[in-house]
């Protein structure tokens, strides 16, 4: 029966209190289980996410002389397929082509024969550009051999006379790369270009064509089964990846070698992997410091009205109550807001989950343990924060100890060891090591087909986190102390004449403030960091764009495409602010193929983006204009320049191909520095030199790319140039778009862009309901000092003196400490997750709007509790001391 009575009064006469505390832990839970339950949902969507888009699982090649239909029994029999499509690939010395007046011819070709249904079955292989029909000329073999439907093509065979075969259309070959994929290379060869010149056939014409050329060069052709298999996979990409590979492995086993399989679904989750452990990274540097601010706001809630509980449990310890009384009664109000908030907490989350990410997280079994887990701390940390004190201060021994709390608070225990110093010591002394290391977050062990994450590297952001809140309420002590004669001097053009006065009352309420400014800080400083993390990184994505595009809008197409004689057609389009014209060759550097780039240095930066982190000097102009004034000057890569041992000046002899001759001649350069990215370059070995240098040692001025800078829409001036260059001449156009859509869709960024969506909502709501809260709550605490005030007649100026010292004490604490730690959480995230950027940035990207409207907010809930407050503070003036 006393527990119902003391429910019941302090449901009736501390409703307030409770619903503020209800609400808060509500939040922290729903900011928990949002987290956690995203996290599970899209760990259990990522083989699924990885391999959407893979267009063929396995390419099967297949010896000479194999029996294809064994082959595709045993496929039948395990794994199993979704897709099956035969294909067959011959390699033919030439093609060539006659309209009447010239004859065209290429160099050597690949001659495909498709299984009928194959374009049905993988229609992203192709793409249709001109005409209709079955023999199928891919866009750049038409255009250097100036066919087009109708056009008759000769087909060389080894040892056999010439197949003719009539072109029915041209096609792009958008996905040529794995296409024409060296099955079976060795590992680390690196990857083969695709093939300039592509015909298509009907698979039964290219048997009757090609299979003859078989008995006398058996190794001219080959056949290939391109196969989609069951997407039966697990979840994780790792488990995934290792889970094809030992498929892949038994049936090259059961055709006793006479099948070897190019596994780009392997290849698929092998980056996969690696992304999905990035996002996991991620989930727990973004994601652990939202747990914590839910955590700092629960704890700050519940604690602010710890004084009038230790003095109920004072007043029952005088009157008899047993320790066990005590506990029970003290387990009341925790177990009502813990439980209260838990349960609304999750429904808030999936709710939260089926706004921002369109999924209820009750759909998925895999949110539900962490829902469990958010509900059930929402209720364990109440109970925690409350039972315990009151067990340990429930007996007779602590009345005085209780009755003393009244007076001013002294430091705490951690304070007094000097804690907060040390975690901050320990994480400048981490990031520093980590930093000095060349830290990599993920990891995958040599000959070890598995990726791991070193955690670490947790530690400085954990470190700097933890001291830095602890030392926001270390803070308030010399502030507070000898009886706030030190905020007063702050507090005087508030409260006047009565500064003295609010600063000894505020030095006795050093918990509650210390409590404030910590949560206004850690919610600061949370989502100063997410935001400029989230920033950085789409900045730079934006950049990993525009790298791997080249610029706005790119053309790339054969010397026989005459980009050159183009150019200025392209630059009088409408919407282009520049077009630069970029050679793509290739050089060998030793027996090394790489690509070589040649530029306009004094204009090519009109067109393409030119990074400053691209060099090694740090300086893009720099190094530009080094190779300006150096004409037979080369850039570098960093691979090669550590596989050559090169240095700044050395000689560096290269063999370029010759046009009069196609004869590869060795060309003089002298190394002037290392490019650690170009646009549209490869990611490892590659050159950059003067165009006009390499047209003269080559003879041969053609232009094989075109950067475009634009004003208005990229896709727009893409469509335009493709009009203007039209399908036949072989060129490829794409916009900057394309790159972004790529980049993005990768599963850091869905993970980031998700879980950054999430948490900077709920910074928001944490920081301006939580600040306002602790507010509100603590005027639960001093509503009867106030009280007593109005009753001797002070005025409302006055009252609101001691209301408005305590607002502005809080807020600029914890503004000024929660934008200083934002900002060094923000460096140290960028920091450490370098591999999360590409390139690594210049310079943090901050979200000024963002980072200015959250202080703003937070204020405006500061300003408007404080004014509730005072308001509240002049009413039931006799009532309120009556009942307290």
């Amino acid at each position: 029966m006393l527990y119902l009575i003391w429910l019941r009064s302090l449901l009736r006469r501390r409703w307030l209190a409770l619903a503020a505390v209800t609400a808060g832990i509500a939040v922290s839970v729903a900011l928990v289980a949002t987290i956690a339950g995203f996290f599970a949902v899209t760990r259990a969507r990522m083989t699924e996410q990885a391999i959407a888009d893979v267009p063929i699982d396995w390419q099967v090649q297949l010896a000479p002389g194999t029996n294809v239909e064994e082959a595709v029994k045993e496929l039948t029999t395990s794994p199993g397929y979704a897709k099956l499509g035969r294909v067959g690939y011959f390699d033919t010395p030439g093609l060539r082509s006659t309209d009447g007046v010239t004859t065209q011819e290429t160099g050597p070709g690949k001659v495909l024969g498709l299984e009928a249904g194959y374009r049905n079955m993988f229609p992203g292989e192709i793409r249709q550009l001109l005409g209709e029909g079955n023999a199928l000329l891919a866009q750049q073999t038409a255009a250097n051999l100036q066919a087009q439907p109708g056009s008759v093509v000769m087909i060389r065979r080894a040892g056999l006379p010439d197949a003719q075969v009539t072109v029915d259309a041209v096609v792009d070959l958008p996905l040529a790369d794995s296409l024409f994929q060296a099955v079976g290379a060795p590992p680390g060869s690196g990857p083969q270009a695709p093939p300039d010149n592509v015909l298509l056939l009907p698979l039964d014409e290219w048997h009757s064509l090609f299979d003859p050329v078989a008995a006398t060069a058996p190794d001219a052709q080959h056949v290939q089964l391109h196969v989609t298999l069951p997407h039966d996979l697990p979840s994780e990409p790792s488990a995934a990846f290792t889970n094809v590979q030992r498929l892949a492995r038994n049936y090259e086993t059961r055709l006793a070698g006479a099948a070897t399989i190019g596994d780009n679904l392997s290849a698929r989750l092998d980056a996969a992997r690696s992304d999905a452990l990035l996002a996991e990274v991620l989930f727990f540097f973004l994601g652990f410091p939202g747990v914590v601010l839910a955590a700092v706001l629960t704890i700050v809630l519940i604690s602010s009205s710890r004084s009038r509980r230790r003095r109920e449990q004072a007043l029952l310890r005088l009157r008899g109550a047993s320790v066990g009384k005590i506990v029970g009664l003290a387990a009341l109000e925790p177990a009502v807001t813990g439980i209260a908030g838990g349960v609304l907490g999750v429904p808030l989350a999936s709710v939260v989950m089926q706004v921002a990410f369109g999924t209820w997280g009750f759909e998925h079994t895999a949110a539900y343990a962490w829902y469990a887990v958010a509900a059930l701390a929402g209720t364990a940390l109440p109970l925690l924060i409350i039972v315990y004190p009151a067990w340990r201060e429930a007996d007779s021994s602590t009345v005085a100890r209780a009755r003393a709390s009244v007076g001013r608070q002294g430091l705490l225990a951690w304070e007094r060891f000097g804690l907060d110093f040390l975690l901050l010591g320990l994480s400048a002394l981490a990031f520093w090591l980590t930093a000095r290391r060349g830290y990599e977050v993920v990891v995958a062990p040599e000959g070890v087909p598995r990726v791991s994450v070193s955690y670490s590297a947790f530690l400085p952001p954990l470190l700097l986190w933890t001291g830095a809140v602890l030392l926001a309420v270390r803070l308030t002590s010399p502030l507070l102390a000898r009886r706030g004669r030190i905020v007063s001097i702050f507090a005087r053009p508030i409260a006047g004449a009565l500064s003295s006065l609010v600063g000894a009352s505020l030095s006795r309420q050093r918990l509650l403030l210390a409590g404030g400014i910590a949560l206004i800080a850690a919610s600061i400083a949370f989502a100063t960091s997410t935001a400029i993390f989230n920033s950085t990184y789409q900045a730079q994505a934006r950049v990993d764009a525009e790298l791997t595009n080249g610029a706005d809008v790119t053309v790339t197409g054969p010397a026989a495409s005459s980009l050159a004689e183009r150019l200025r057609a392209i630059r009088e389009l409408r919407g282009v602010v520049a077009a630069e014209p970029m050679q793509h060759r290739f050089a060998y550097v030793g027996t090394d193929l790489q690509d070589l780039y040649g530029v306009q240095p004094t204009t090519f930066g009109s067109a393409a983006r030119l990074s400053d982190a691209f060099f090694a000097n740090g300086n893009a102009a720099e190094a530009i204009s080094t190779l300006e004034r150096n004409r037979d000057g080369v850039l570098v890569s960093a691979e090669t320049v550590q596989d050559f041992q090169l240095r700044p000046g050395d000689l560096l002899r290269l063999r370029l191909q010759n046009a009069s001759d196609n004869q590869y001649h060795v060309v003089e350069f002298h190394y002037l520095g290392i490019a650690r990215e170009f646009p549209t370059a490869p990611s490892d070995s590659f050159l950059v030199a003067n165009a006009d240098y390499i047209a003269q040692q080559t003879a041969a001025g053609s232009v094989e790319t075109v950067l475009v800078r634009t004003v208005s829409s990229p896709d727009r001036v893409a469509e335009d140039v493709r009009q203007l260059l039209g399908p036949a001449s072989g060129a490829t156009v794409r916009d900057i778009g394309e790159a972004e859509r790529a980049v993005h869709s990768s599963l850091t960024a869905i993970s980031l862009r998700g879980l950054t969506r999430v948490e900077l909502s709920f910074a928001i709501a944490l920081a301006t309901a939580g600040a306002g809260l602790v507010l509100l709550l603590g005027f639960e605490e001093r509503r009867r000092t106030l009280a007593i005030a109005t009753a001797l007649g002070a005025r409302p100026r006055q009252i609101g003196a001691f209301v408005w010292s305590e607002a502005a004490l809080m807020l600029a604490g914890g503004l000024i400490t929660g934008a200083i730690l934002g900002w060094l959480v923000a460096t140290m995230l960028v920091k450490l997750l370098t591999q999360v950027f590409d390139p690594p940035p210049e310079h943090l990207s901050v979200p000024w709007i963002y980072i200015a409207g959250v202080p703003a907010a937070t204020t405006a809930s500061v300003v408007l509790s404080a004014l509730i407050v005072t308001r509240l503070a002049q009413r039931s003036v006799l009532e309120t001391i009556r009942r307290l």
